[in-house]
């Protein structure tokens, strides 16, 4: 093998060219971004627009850290994709965020719904016809830091504990709200949806028209949070379901198994030797609450362990979900079925993490970390529509099918893209490589997002 002579070259490339199509979802935030720097104005230096658009330039390509800019100082392509009059220097980029932090937070939301509602994606409904909006917290581990709320979370780490709201099956992220790591998940929760669902419904209206199903764990299992909920059901509103985990709290288990066994009404399904399942309704009532609701219970009892092993005494299993959803659509096993899907919002915690670099978050300071999340939401929803249009059709880069790619895919195949930036006859023209396997889908997708006003 003959080796490589290594050489600089007289002229500008750049490893990140798809940039440029981050750069035309941006534009699309162009009258947010204009009153941002309305509202803040900047007396000279760095508008505070331009400072969302680099930090936003840094999270696409899974750059959390505020030192990453630097490699970008004097990059005319990375300023002339991403609509850049100023590039920030690192410095500039931390203290203006941590200045301005929570001057930007009612600008947040404004940004995201203004991204999906123009692009309106496919969000994925439900085969029932429901759109699911996932609400958790996660933990993110950043301990041995003094950073403002690290505290201990409920998976004995010290971090943080933000809440994400996805819509639909694909996780469009509505909302990642930074919280103290020892904050309960139903506590505040209530501001959340104040922002979260109405957005949802506004979304749903302007897209697949379909009403909302909103799926949370046992750790939202509040008759308030229920509430609530049931006050975005107007007239003239997309309608507002809910499939809630039970938590038994105190429930005596074992009481309850005995009863329900007495009962001759009970039906026991036995799906392997020394395991019975039984499921069953019951009607339920919350104060404040008009409609019928119902929770579906689910006892396991094992007296064979999964290893083939006798115990000793039985072992029993409760869970229980509380929906509003009705008896005459979803029976039992199909609540159950839904509440399972809810599951795979955990893989979307997973790329905030992982793909986006946000384990631990770049700032000691509280207000900032909280703007960092929700940029890291607000380049979600970019690299998902990005996907989304590019990495499914034929002319995609050769890739396993999948419904949705993760961030990492795209940001490998779209974003990670070698090109050169040529200035000529007062055009400028991006220029992919000959051996580009992406380069025919970039190509469509750049004049798609250029075509659309």
């Amino acid at each position: 093998m003959r080796p490589f002579i290594v050489r600089q070259l007289d002229y500008d490339l750049t490893p990140v060219a798809g940039l440029a199509l981050v750069g035309q979802h941006l534009n699309r935030l162009a009258p947010v971004f204009k009153r941002i720097d309305t509202a803040l104005p900047v007396a000279g230096g760095v508008a505070n627009s331009d400072v969302l658009r680099s930090y936003l330039g840094l999270l696409v390509q899974g750059k959390s850290d505020f030192d990453a800019i630097e490699n970008f100082r004097g990059d005319a392509f990375v300023k002339q994709a991403l609509g850049i009059k100023l590039l920030p220097s690192s410095p500039t980029l931390r203290q203006r965020m941590d200045a301005r932090a929570s001057d930007l937070f009612e600008f947040l939301s404004p940004l995201t719904e203004t991204l999906l509602s123009t692009a309106r994606p496919d969000y994925g409904v439900l085969p029932c016809g429901w759109l699911p909006l996932d609400v958790d917290t996660f933990a993110m581990d950043n301990g041995g830091t003094a950073k403002d709320g690290v505290g201990r979370t409920y998976a004995g780490v010290d971090g943080y504990c933000p809440l994400a709201a996805y819509l639909g099956s694909y996780g469009f992220c509505l909302d990642l709200a930074l919280r103290p790591g020892v904050q309960h998940s139903a506590f505040e929760t209530e501001f959340n949806f104040e922002r979260v669902i109405p957005m949802a419904q506004r979304l749903s209206a302007a897209g697949p028209k379909a009403p909302i199903l909103a799926r949370l764990d046992s750790g939202f299992d509040s008759a308030h949070l229920m509430r609530e909920l049931e006050t975005y059901n107007q007239p003239g509103l997309v309608k507002v379901d809910w499939l809630i985990k039970w938590n038994p709290r105190t429930t005596n288990v074992a009481a309850l198994a005995e009863r329900v066994d007495a009962d001759s009404a009970t039906r026991w399904a036995h799906p392997r030797l020394g395991k019975r399942v039984t499921l069953w309704d019951e009607a339920l009532r919350i104060e404040g609450i008009e409609r019928p609701l119902r929770r579906v219970l689910r006892l396991i009892e094992r007296t064979i362990d999964k290893h083939g092993q006798l115990l000793i005494e039985p072992e029993l299993t409760l869970e229980g979900w509380t929906t509003s959803l009705s008896t005459k659509q979803f029976d039992a096993k199909a609540i159950i079925a839904l509440y399972a899907d809810h599951g795979t919002h955990e893989q979307f915690h997973s790329e905030f993490k992982t793909d986006l670099d946000l384990e631990r978050l770049p700032s000691g300071k509280f207000d900032t970390n909280y703007l960092v999340c929700e940029l890291a939401a607000l380049a979600m929803n970019i690299l998902r529509l990005m996907g989304q249009d590019a990495l499914h059709g034929p002319d995609a880069p050769v890739r396993h099918p999948a419904k949705r790619r993760r961030l990492k895919t795209v940001m490998q195949e779209l974003i990670y893209r070698a090109g050169r930036l040529i200035e000529h006859g007062r055009r400028i023209v991006l220029g992919l490589g000959a051996n580009d396997r992406a380069a025919k889908v970039f190509i469509r997708s750049y004049a798609q997002f250029a075509a659309t006003p």
